[in-house]
């Protein structure tokens, strides 16, 4: 299934391709910034997590001149295609997820002098930039919604691996529910992967049969199934990482917004600007910019619970 599915944001990245330029003779001497990119193993065409980090690159290609290259890790062979771009002399390489983390890490023994970047992973090595989020206090606000709308008592949540990063958009949207509507069941389960709309379907088939009318995926191109299913029951949904309300329209009430894209930006900003990446630690969650929502659409929104949001959020 998941090669049949074209989704419009492919549109942006046909376009920008042109922009992913190859610096394979990069001088000292004012040539452009530039970043080698590894999305994570499903490739652009997520509406989420790649996508998002893509986009990012792509506007600080449009406002500060930079240029980037990328490689989609089908085959999982995250050095392969690490050592490739490393070949093209960037001046940075941002690794996507926690499964680049090794072949992130031996390239950067190897190589001390060159900066990367990793995101949703943490490295104690002094030329890598680890770059996290605060999952929970953005999914913490999905539930919140999910928790005072909901008619049934019961809303879902379904992850894909069942590792820390996602685990923590289920603490926070728990915690949201629960928070809004003590009286509310928040039926969980894991896919397994990342990788399987049909899957991310049938297990928002199944949680329909147990009465939910909200569902909040946090599984990559799983959670595309889940979204599109969640339609067809005719329940709600919540789009997770960038804004998915495109993807089912009738069924997207907000998305948890992980902004990958605008940390992505202001490395390439920083670099831009003639500052060194220092390496560390970054956790970036509401009051970083990290996360937030998405417009909130489909359903009736009262001031009430518009000041409880507000408050959430310390606006």
């Amino acid at each position: 299934m998941k090669h049949l599915y074209i989704p419009f944001v492919f549109l942006s990245i046909v376009i920008g391709l042109a922009g992913c330029v190859n610096s394979e003779t990069k001088t000292n001497t004012g040539d452009p910034v530039s970043a080698g990119l590894i999305v994570t193993d499903s490739g652009l065409g997520d509406d989420s997590f790649s996508d998002s980090a893509f986009q990012g690159l792509e506007q600080a290609r449009d406002e500060l001149g930079i240029t980037f290259d990328y490689r989609e890790p089908f085959d999982q062979d995250y050095e392969k295609h690490a050592r490739n771009l490393l070949e093209q002399d960037h001046d940075v390489i941002i690794g996507l997820g926690y499964n680049s983390q090794v072949a992130i890490e031996k390239l950067a023994k190897e190589y001390p002098e060159q900066s990367f970047v990793m995101i949703d992973a943490i490295s104690e090595l002094e030329n890598v930039t680890s770059i996290t989020f605060k999952e929970d206090e953005g999914s913490y606000l999905i539930g919140l919604i999910a928790g005072m709308k909901t008619e049934t008592n019961t809303v879902g949540f379904i992850g894909g691996e069942e590792i820390p990063v996602v685990e923590r958009f289920e603490e926070g949207f728990k915690e949201g529910v629960k928070e809004a509507n003590p009286e509310a069941h928040v039926l969980s389960e894991y896919s397994g992967t990342f990788d399987d709309d049909d899957q991310g379907a049938s297990i928002t088939k199944a949680m329909v049969e147990e009465n939910a009318d909200f569902v909040f995926p946090a599984a990559g191109f799983t959670g595309i199934g889940v979204l599109k299913e969640a339609q067809r029951q005719g329940i709600h949904a919540f789009g997770v990482d960038s804004d998915q309300f495109f993807v089912a329209e009738e069924a997207v009430v907000s998305s948890m917004l992980k902004n990958v894209n605008v940390a992505l930006y202001n490395v390439m900003k920083q670099l831009d600007e003639g500052e060194k990446l220092d390496g560390g630690a970054q956790s970036l969650g509401i009051d970083e910019d990290g996360v937030g929502l998405a417009p909130i659409r489909l359903i009736e929104w009262t001031s009430e619970e518009q000041e409880l949001l507000n408050d959430a959020t310390g606006q």
